[in-house]
């Protein structure tokens, strides 16, 4: 008896001064130890998102992959494979687990070393948020003192649902929703038993046992999770041995983006950053909303790369990537070129060779297998074997310069040989032949109405290059410029039934000491033509003669009205034919003008920003092109009363505001009006007066509702298309990025027959194709309608050849616009005088006039 009672006292002292040791050492770490609190507003660092106006995902910014998920929202099956590998009596325990700390703490008597964590999940809460991974004993007292304190203030649920979003999980994964489209492409509820024992394994030892990094490590891993799930419950046998035998397949898999528009993402990225800074752009979880429609920027994207691989191919084949083995052609008589065949791969190491090749966009790496007389088969990535009909071969001439091909070839082997490394894509599901593009473009659609930017495309590849045509490119316009000299000279009581002279300018330049002879494209002269007709045709010397008229200054002052910039308007007559620089963004905004009535809107790209959250944080307010504006303005001047304050609107609709009017309704409606001239020409054909202007590929959309304007600089350096209807503006530039190369010209090519586009690339024939294929997909979407002719807009026959009055009602007249006070006073010679007949009288009197 006296031996238990030695043995019961040591027990209660011990007992004592273990709690009392707990106790002090609590008050000395007290201080220490973070407020737990903050769990309760936990912010976890949550990616940028950047979606279309339609919501379909653009990109996702941010160095932490997280995609937070509600605990109801996860599969009861994963949470289960967590809590068998992590925490089987998770629901039971205070938030330390005795037995577990006591094997720890036998294991350190024993071997000095912290190698078993004994951690709950509650304890690596505390860790992740708190602490670091350190295996230092004052390290797990605090961890252990934290836990109680998580314990008292949240729920198991919380702790469970926090844990299972914060966990590291390796390749910048963080949460399981995360690790499921990291590793796996799927979210959460798509993923297999074998695939979610993968991802409750990997907290272990996320960067060595992730199936990435180490296919091997994760079955083992995976294998043991299995075991503990089936010992808990969570599994039966049956499915325990499904799970098991699966393979391990895993590959990195980045955000599920379902909208390819990566410069727009990148311009989101930068107004973002400047706007919240970096730390809350990348880590607070904002849902940016774009003005981008993801249909019209998947059709932008697919008309600038199928345009720019026309012009690739009509220019000529460069030759193939590299060579995996050599070839070379002793016979090409026959159906089968002989080839002799130096060293070539076997399947093995050829698949590994064309593994470590990239492809680009739609190009797809290949490598030529065997050529015959007009086909060759070739092996893609991954093994595949397909064949290059003739038709997707014919037209690889070869490339000499950019103003010189090669004959056409006439058997595969002239162009192809076994063992080149090729680059290959598919069109109308058909194989093709193709190269890499070194000819850049850009595309952009802009609503005329408030600036909202539906589409951009700043280059074939943004993996290509990142530099953004659209915003960046600073290039010569060309006849983009002349609807705006046009404008200034309609300002300076010009109208479109002016007369000028096309005839050929001479001007000596004393300081240089040469005749200045700028010329027209193509060089014919018409001699007295109407200014709408010169618009159309795109008379370079008329252009000219009109900039004299008005003068420079007051032109730039006029194109300063556009949004273009001062600096970027040479002070000299050139800036009649195009030589001023503008980006494709300042030329839609400026030509949006014509297109809205005369008002310059602000091009905007960012509409909407959410929080994580979901709380609307900022909703941009844009310029509003408004035709009764002065109306609006007055009515909402009205309602507003003096004792109206800020405060009393920050929960409303911010107010529209609306923007400037830099040239009248008149002007942007003459304009635009004969800008649809360039579409439809004019004359009559049939009395042999027909003419056509230089955007008539334009007609194939057969509508009269579009205006548009062709555009091409010295030496073809730049191309361009500017076109619209009073919804959409549109603007296509196809050029090198060397401003100095020129896109030259391609000859004819005898295997393409009429399907070809043969000469001196232009606006017409380089950019407009881009332009009308995307309009072509998308104007089904924007009902034709007619622009009503604005107030102080009047309509009278005048005579084509003088653009007097005529009171003729054939080819040689026609109706036309005026503003209201510069209507011609004086009749055409041979125009009978008005005469008060009825219709039939009319129509002989008109005979008669015809004869004399």
């Amino acid at each position: 008896m006296s031996w238990f009672k030695k043995l019961f006292l040591a027990f209660v002292l011990l007992t004592i001064l273990g709690i009392s040791t707990i106790f002090v050492t609590y008050l000395v770490l007290k201080d220490e130890l973070p407020d737990v609190a903050t769990l309760k507003d936990v912010r976890l660092q949550t990616p940028m998102q950047v979606f279309t106006a339609d919501g379909e995902l653009i990109s996702q910014f941010g160095e932490q992959r997280r995609i937070p998920l509600r605990l109801d929202e996860m599969p009861p099956m994963l949470i289960q494979a967590f809590l068998a590998t992590e925490d089987t009596r998770f629901y039971e325990h205070p938030g330390i687990d005795i037995i577990g700390i006591v094997r720890a703490a036998t294991v350190v008597a024993t071997s000095g070393e912290l190698s078993q964590g004994a951690s709950t999940i509650t304890q690596q809460l505390a860790r992740n948020f708190f602490l670091t991974r350190e295996k230092k004993i004052i390290r797990k007292v605090k961890e252990i003192f934290l836990a109680i304190h998580i314990e008292q203030l949240l729920s198991k649920d919380e702790i469970l649902e926090l844990y299972l979003n914060k966990i590291e999980l390796g390749q910048r994964a963080f949460g399981v929703g995360a690790a499921a489209q990291v590793y796996f492409g799927k979210t959460v509820n798509d993923l297999t038993v074998d695939e979610m024992a993968i991802i409750a394994g990997l907290p272990k030892a996320p960067s060595l046992l992730n199936p990435v990094r180490s296919a091997s490590n994760a079955r083992a891993r995976r294998n043991i999770v299995l075991g503990r799930m089936l010992d808990t419950g969570a599994i039966d046998k049956t499915t325990y041995d499904n799970a098991i035998a699966a393979p391990v397949t895993s590959r990195l898999h980045g955000a599920q983006i379902t909208a390819s528009a990566p410069y727009i993402a990148e311009m989101v990225r930068q107004q973002m950053v400047e706007r919240f800074g970096e730390e809350m752009t990348y880590s607070d979880g904002f849902k940016v909303y774009t003005t981008i429609n993801s249909k019209q920027q998947t059709q932008a994207r697919l008309a600038l790369q199928q345009n720019i691989y026309n012009y690739d191919e009509r220019h000529g084949y460069r030759g193939p990537v590299a060579l995996a083995w050599k070839a070379t052609l002793e016979n090409n008589e026959g159906e089968t070129p002989v080839f002799k065949e130096d060293s070539p791969l076997d399947e093995t190491a050829l698949q590994q060779y064309l593994d470590q090749q990239p492809g680009i966009e739609d190009l797809l790496p290949a490598v030529v297998t065997a050529v015959a007389s007009q086909s060759a088969e070739v092996m893609l990535k991954g093994g595949q074997r397909v064949t290059l009909e003739w038709d997707g071969l014919k037209w690889a001439r070869s490339f000499i310069n950019d103003e010189r091909q090669g004959a056409a070839p006439k058997t595969a082997a002239a162009i192809l040989a076994p063992g080149m490394h090729i680059l290959v894509r598919q069109q109308d599901n058909n194989w093709r032949l193709s190269q890499e593009p070194t000819v850049s473009s850009a595309l952009v659609a802009l609503d005329p109405h408030n600036g909202a930017i539906r589409a951009l495309v700043g280059g074939f590849s943004f993996s290509q290059s990142q530099f953004n045509r659209v915003t960046q490119a600073k290039r010569q316009v060309g006849s983009n410029i002349k609807p705006f000299i046009y404008s200034a000279a309609l300002e300076q009581n010009y109208t479109l039934a002016s007369i000028m002279n096309d005839a050929p300018i001479h001007q000596w330049d004393s300081n240089a000491g040469i005749a200045w002879r700028p010329r027209n494209s193509p060089a014919v002269y018409d001699g007295p033509i109407r200014i709408r007709e010169a618009l159309a045709k795109s008379k370079n010397v008329v252009s000219i003669r009109l900039l004299r008229g008005i003068g420079v200054d007051a032109s730039i002052a006029h194109l300063q009205k556009f949004g273009f910039a001062l600096t970027d308007l040479p002070r000299n007559e050139t800036l009649a034919l195009g030589s001023a620089s503008s980006t494709p963004l300042e030329v839609v905004t400026g030509y949006a003008v014509f297109a809205n009535g005369g008002y310059l809107v602000q091009p905007y790209v960012v509409d909407k920003v959410f929080n994580s959250q979901n709380e609307l944080i900022y909703q941009h307010n844009p310029l509003l092109a408004c035709n009764n504006c002065a109306a609006d303005m007055a009515q909402t001047n009205t309602e507003l009363t003096t004792e109206t304050t800020e405060s009393s609107l920050q929960n409303q609709d911010p107010l529209p505001k609306h923007a400037p009017q830099v040239i009248s309704a008149q002007n942007a409606f003459l304009i635009a009006d004969a800008l649809k001239s360039s579409v439809w020409g004019g004359g009559d054909w049939r009395q042999g007066t027909g003419w056509n202007g230089t955007a008539r590929l334009a007609q194939s959309l057969k509508r009269r509702d579009i205006s548009g304007k062709t555009g091409t600089t010295n030496d073809s350096k730049d191309t361009w298309f500017t076109g619209f209807t009073p919804d959409l503006v549109v603007t296509s530039w196809v050029g090198f990025d060397d401003a100095n190369r020129s896109l030259g010209r391609a000859t004819w090519n005898a295997n393409l027959g009429r399907d070809q586009s043969a000469g001196t690339e232009a606006g017409a024939r380089t950019a407009l194709p881009a332009w009308l294929s995307f309009m072509n997909d998308v104007l089904p979407n924007y009902p034709e309608r007619a622009t009503a002719a604005p107030v102080g807009i009047s309509s009278v026959r005048i005579d084509l050849a003088s653009g007097l009055l005529s009171r003729r009602n054939d080819y040689t007249s026609d109706f036309e616009y005026f503003k209201l006070g510069t209507e011609p006073t004086q009749y055409a010679a041979g125009s009978l005088p008005q005469l008060q007949f009825g219709e039939e009288k009319q129509e002989k009197t008109t005979e008669l006039d015809e004869l004399f």
